[in-house]
């Protein structure tokens, strides 16, 4: 793959196309809330504001993006239809929004995404075609069949108007809690640390925005620490939605502009975290969603005296992960 450079990706997305992805989606997208809890402050000593995208349509961020990016499509790309790739959260989005705007859409997912995600998927009228990963790439798939039916490809992470779409979720936190000092997000193709990114430094450009990532696919860390693209193949973790191979061509560049610095945490650190919002913050959410979450709460992070800002990113997950 052959990245932009850094000064093609900044002219590509911008604040504008955030601030216009944001009045497209308004009144289709929800307005999730923000959760602050006095123990969480106590045991970090900073002042924490969680952006739970688990409340949001499909129940992730991912809905952002995806209606953003199928509103914009010419009346013939809609007519023809579209297709994605994805484990669950961006498959689910990609069908709600096309059933909500009267497009077709074929989603290609692995045989082991969780089934409560693939269920979902279907239930929005989606075409669900299942595929083995140790057998076949969706990159690959995907574009054979686009070719084959005409479709319109709309990626999980590496197109302009899905980063614009989940750089909302920034603009809409900064909203309502104004100035952070640290804002952490979850990554794994890097949409949304991208995309929030750009929105938290055109208004606070002092503020630490900090990608975290599972361990086991540590690539975007490691590909931001030796500024080159770096890539990991089925990563072994419960963290289904950051098994990305790698940063996009787009999303690499702009991470690198934007972005202070990229952590990672254990699986272990997940399911503790999953388990400590349930229970003190009363929420559901899914491995995927706490990475940003575990950073703080299991001092990978530390931002003592600072008010910090952490996007939940969603919460499709199996209720057997709270047994």
């Amino acid at each position: 793959m052959t990245t932009l450079t850094i000064t093609e990706a900044l002219k590509i997305v911008t604040q504008s196309d955030i601030k216009a992805a944001q009045t497209r989606l308004q009144n289709v997208a929800h307005r999730t809330p923000v959760l602050t809890s006095r123990l969480v402050n106590e045991q970090t000593r900073s002042q924490v504001f969680f952006k739970c995208e688990n409340f949001q349509r499909t129940g992730s961020f991912k809905f952002r993006g995806a209606y953003n990016a199928l509103a914009q499509l010419s009346d013939v790309q809609k007519q023809k239809g579209v297709l994605t790739f994805s484990s669950g959260n961006h498959a689910q989005a990609v069908a709600l929004a096309g059933q909500l705007l009267g497009i077709t859409t074929t989603i290609i997912m692995p045989k082991d995404a969780p089934e409560v995600k693939i269920a979902a998927t279907r239930s929005y009228g989606a075409e669900v075609i299942l595929y083995d990963r140790a057998e076949a790439t969706r990159e690959q798939l995907s574009q054979e069949i686009c070719a084959e039916r005409g479709l319109t490809l709309i990626p999980p992470y590496n197109h302009p108007h899905i980063i614009a779409g989940q750089g909302t979720t920034a603009l809409e936190l900064i909203e309502e809690v104004g100035e952070l000092d640290v804002l952490l997000v979850c990554c794994g193709g890097g949409g949304l640390l991208s995309g929030c990114a750009i929105a938290t430094k055109s208004r606070f450009p002092h503020c630490r925005v900090i990608g975290v990532e599972p361990e086991a696919g540590d690539d975007a860390t490691r590909s931001f620490h030796s500024q080159t693209l770096q890539t990991v193949h089925n990563p072994d973790t419960i963290a289904d939605g950051a098994r990305t191979p790698s940063l996009g061509s787009l999303t690499f560049p702009l991470i690198l502009h934007y972005v202070d610095d990229m952590v990672t945490v254990s699986d272990a650190a997940l399911i503790r975290t999953l388990l400590f919002l349930a229970q003190r913050l009363k929420i559901v959410t899914e491995p995927t969603g706490v990475l940003a979450a575990a950073a703080l709460l299991e001092g990978v992070v530390m931002a003592q005296n600072q008010r910090v800002g952490v996007i939940i990113s969603g919460g499709n997950t199996q209720l057997t992960m709270y047994n």
